[in-house]
């Protein structure tokens, strides 16, 4: 049997909700990846490459060095290509993401005086200080770069703000608008296909408005793990650049056959729409695990306004 993940040179894979949360590997995600050609592509910008792959080797995965692509580092190559070598740079973020900017010949600053380019990440540390210099620089002509705009961050402890919320809070103080870098945005997806020398992906992820609108986007296949922020009820009322290729419940999917992972009809299921309802059942001795992809088949029969506000119902 050829596995789903063998149609494909290279898997890239999400981290936060994917491979781990926070401090905690998903249960038996590495091994599932173990031998795969992975590249992690994280919009995570809090932690550099190294220090990532240190982390998912940590947790037990196999993660050289080479094999991790953050949105700092998409977000600092982006800026880079906006503005030329020597740009003063007000750094909204971590220090990882000012290692990248200096990397690319850009020269970090303190003040909005100074700035002429924003670059704006997740830092646990960031608070109003900052983010006002920002909106400051913004406000004054500064070219802005968001590494990413997660509303949320996944954790153990659950869903934390993301760097999307702190952006949300700048975009409203200037009402300006950031070129963002990471996940849905294509940079971040062709710096890792890039580097990996590869030509045909698969992007797998947790999150609809990322990873598989991104992947999506990218024209990739697309795969969603059930072990993050969206479920099946979400995939069944998502619109048509939200609806993933494949889905399945962990990455262990990946290993399996592709018809497997497919949405479409599943021995003993059936599905009907009654109103705002889709009420998909199982027979006695039904595979319980099989409604998924028939509930997410019959959403995609309706129109993207119909199936919007559907109501799942499994039983």
């Amino acid at each position: 049997m050829t596995s789903l993940a063998e149609a494909y040179d290279r898997l890239l894979v999400d981290l936060d909700g994917t491979a781990y949360a926070g401090a905690v590997a998903i249960p038996g995600a590495a091994d599932a990846l173990a031998g795969l050609p992975v590249t992690y592509v994280t919009n995570n910008a809090g932690r550099g490459p190294s220090d990532v792959a240190q982390h998912l080797r940590d947790l037990g995965f196999e993660a050289p060095d080479d094999t991790v692509v953050t949105s700092a580092q998409a977000g600092a190559g982006l800026l880079a290509s906006l503005v030329p070598a020597g740009t003063p740079v007000l750094v909204v973020g971590a220090p990882a993401l000012r290692a990248e900017v200096q990397a690319r010949g850009l020269v970090v600053v303190e003040t909005a005086e100074e700035a002429r380019a924003v670059i704006q990440g997740h830092s646990p540390e960031t608070g109003w200080a900052r983010l006002s210099e920002a909106a400051l620089a913004i406000r004054a002509g500064a070219v802005w770069v968001a590494t990413n705009t997660d509303a949320t961050l996944p954790t153990e402890r659950g869903l934390l703000v993301g760097n999307g919320s702190m952006v949300a809070a700048v975009r409203n103080a200037t009402e300006r608008e950031p070129r963002v870098a990471g996940k849905p945005f294509a940079p971040i997806f062709v710096d890792a296909m890039r580097a990996a020398g590869a030509t045909t992906a698969l992007v797998v992820g947790d999150r609809l408005d990322t990873d598989i609108e991104g992947g999506n986007a990218f024209g990739a296949d697309t795969y969603l793990v059930l072990t993050g922020v969206n479920d099946v009820a979400d995939v069944v009322a998502a619109p048509d650049l939200h609806q993933p290729t494949y889905v399945a419940d962990t990455l262990t999917g990946l290993r399996g056959a592709r018809e497997d992972a497919l949405p479409g009809p599943r021995d003993g299921w059936t599905a009907a729409v009654d109103g705002d309802d889709l009420i998909v059942t199982g027979a006695p001795g039904a595979d319980p695990a099989a409604a998924k992809y028939v509930a997410i088949a019959a959403a995609r029969e309706l129109s993207e306004e119909r199936r919007a506000g559907l109501r799942l119902t499994i039983r």
